[in-house]
């Protein structure tokens, strides 16, 4: 099998490939951005130095080894100039010379305008992203300055804007939250449908050396 890495072209893509990969153990990060033009190359950096296009198999014979196994998430959209990017660790040795936080830490990996954090489903605990307390903060005056205004398209306006997010789990509970608080300020429009993120393809492969 030839190594090779997914391109998300959405970010509904980059950050789903997160949410699979945080599960599995890859729970060190570092991230940063470049230049679309040096993209590929770096990509192939990362995997001569860390095996980020390694199959299954391989990934077990570098666990066995003590090394870290690293997936890479790259958010490309066509015609960007420029890739947001981050890596994925596991536990293990390697990657001495990249500085590593934990997606655990206490201040939260936020990437791509969104932060993960943890929910709890019958008793897991799972992975979602949200928007940031920043954002959910500008919603709420802003939905609040429209109501004040009796301005009904504009309110209308921004749930469909909101409802447009990628629909993952603390995206779509934020949502409701922004929903209701318009109806408790005399909204009485038409609210939007949230829809739910389908399982989503990580994007198509690049070929690496």
């Amino acid at each position: 099998m030839s190594a090779s890495t997914p391109i998300a072209r959405s970010k509904s893509a980059a950050l789903a490939r997160i949410l699979d990969n945080v599960p599995k153990g890859y729970h060190r990060y570092t991230c940063g951005t470049v230049a679309a033009r040096k993209a590929e190359a770096l990509a192939q950096k990362f995997h001569t130095l860390y095996g980020i296009g390694c199959s299954p198999a391989q990934r077990l014979i570098r666990k066995g080894k003590g090394l870290a196994n690293v997936v890479l998430v790259m958010h490309w959209p066509v015609d960007a100039e420029k890739v947001e990017w981050l890596l994925l660790a596991t536990d293990g040795k390697g990657l001495e010379t990249e500085t590593l936080r934990d997606v655990g830490d206490k201040q939260r990996l936020k990437w791509l305008g969104y932060e993960l954090a943890r929910h709890t489903n019958r008793a897991k605990v799972m992975w979602t992203w949200r928007r940031t307390k920043e954002e959910m903060t500008e919603l709420h005056a802003l939905i609040a300055m429209q109501a004040n205004q009796h301005n009904t398209a504009a309110i209308s306006e921004t749930l469909e804007r909101i409802a447009r997010q990628p629909g993952f789990r603390g995206v779509r509970t934020q949502s409701w939250a922004l929903c209701e608080a318009a109806l408790q300020r005399g909204y009485d429009g038409p609210l939007p449908h949230l829809y739910f993120v389908q399982k989503t393809n990580h994007g198509e492969r690049l070929a690496l050396d």
